[in-house]
């Protein structure tokens, strides 16, 4: 895996003409394509380092997965296949378990932003955050639209729906599902379109925005409302190497870039809900209610695996119990309008969420 990874680095270092004198280029790699939202706010950041740094910063991106997979994009981008690139740790194949686990910590969140703020007062208090990205300097924090239930034929208006039905979800949902017993499978969005058409998993749990942006609607016929808490998680990273040769004007600009890149993806996530909603209504999704005391029944039951999933998980000061329940506090602070009380923020090394 290694060679190959090197392999992949010294092809693209070949294949790119040297940049002009004064001209510091960078390359980006996205598992998604250029119209994907995603890349729409990768776009929207691009455009702001080179407008910052005066033209002296530019980036070269590759789409659609040319240079960068899903579930080993961390380790690409540190070994330097690319310089930056969206990095997925809830797909990792290994070393980002507290990572993955602890985005399925957010019981109660409300909104985006908020999803943005606990975890980021959560991993300057918690060290197993940074150890899981060394070797990476993350740029940008990435949270969600709250995902639904689409699927190819089934309707799923209660809890008793979900029996018997494979479902792509994120781990972190994986054992919720699997008391309601559903069994979910965790595989990168990517490859979830393929897996519908082929009837090799019953549904997807994803957002509405999904609909449009992964023509789901080509392969599935209804989209139910019941609500999962999601949680955020770091989604674009710099190899540490890169970091390391950059000037500290260069290192500013994207220090800068972070509320940027974080406030496109906002924006464009939220326009794609809105968009997708509208076109699966257009496009023959039939959308359907959820029981709402079904629906206050899988809140808990998401926080209470939730609570066993963080028992369970090792960590360098024990079990990730201290990191659910202090998630669990600042996101109740949060709700009721208080100060979270988050610890000191993080020093701008490398592996660290600033």
């Amino acid at each position: 895996m290694k060679q190959l990874i090197c392999l992949l680095a010294l092809c693209l270092t070949a294949c790119s003409a040297p940049p002009p004198a004064g001209v510091t280029v960078l390359t980006y790699g996205s598992p998604y394509a250029p119209t994907h939202p995603f890349s729409r706010a990768d776009i929207a950041w691009m455009k702001f380092v080179e407008q910052r740094s005066q033209g002296r910063l530019k980036i070269k991106p590759f789409w659609a997965g040319a240079v960068l997979s899903s579930d080993h994009s961390m380790i690409e981008v540190r070994h330097g296949v690319v310089d930056i690139g969206l990095i997925t740790p809830i797909y990792a194949r290994g070393g980002a378990h507290v990572l993955r686990t602890q985005a399925g910590f957010y019981g109660g969140v409300k909104s985006y932003q908020d999803q943005l703020t606990a975890y980021d007062c959560i991993a300057r208090e918690f060290p197993d955050f940074s150890a899981e990205t060394q070797g990476l300097k993350i740029l940008a924090v990435q949270g969600g639209n709250f995902p639904g239930v689409l699927t190819r034929s089934r309707a799923v208006r209660s809890l008793a729906d979900f029996n018997g039905l494979r479902l792509r979800a994120p781990t972190e949902l994986t054992p919720v599902l699997a008391e309601l017993g559903a069994d979910p499978v965790n595989m990168p969005m990517g490859e979830v379109y393929s897996a519908l058409a082929k009837g090799v998993i019953d549904g997807v749990v994803a957002p509405a925005d999904a609909l449009q942006s992964m023509h789901f609607n080509e392969v599935a016929k209804n989209f139910s409302s019941v609500r999962f808490a999601r949680g955020a998680y770091p989604s674009r990273a710099i190899s540490e190497k890169t970091w390391a040769k950059l000037s500290a004007e260069e290192r500013a600009v994207l220090d800068e870039s972070r509320k940027v890149w974080e406030q496109a993806m906002l924006t464009e996530i939220t326009k794609a809900e809105a968009v997708g909603v509208k076109f699966g209504a257009a496009n023959g999704i039939t959308f359907l209610d959820f029981d709402a005391a079904d629906q206050t029944k899988l809140d808990t039951l998401y926080n209470e695996r939730a609570a066993s999933e963080a028992a369970r998980l090792h960590t360098a000061e024990g079990t990730g119990d201290p990191i659910y329940r202090r998630m669990q506090a600042v996101i109740a602070s949060i709700n009721s309008g208080a100060d979270p009380g988050c610890g000191k923020a993080p020093s701008a090394k490398a592996g660290s969420a600033s």
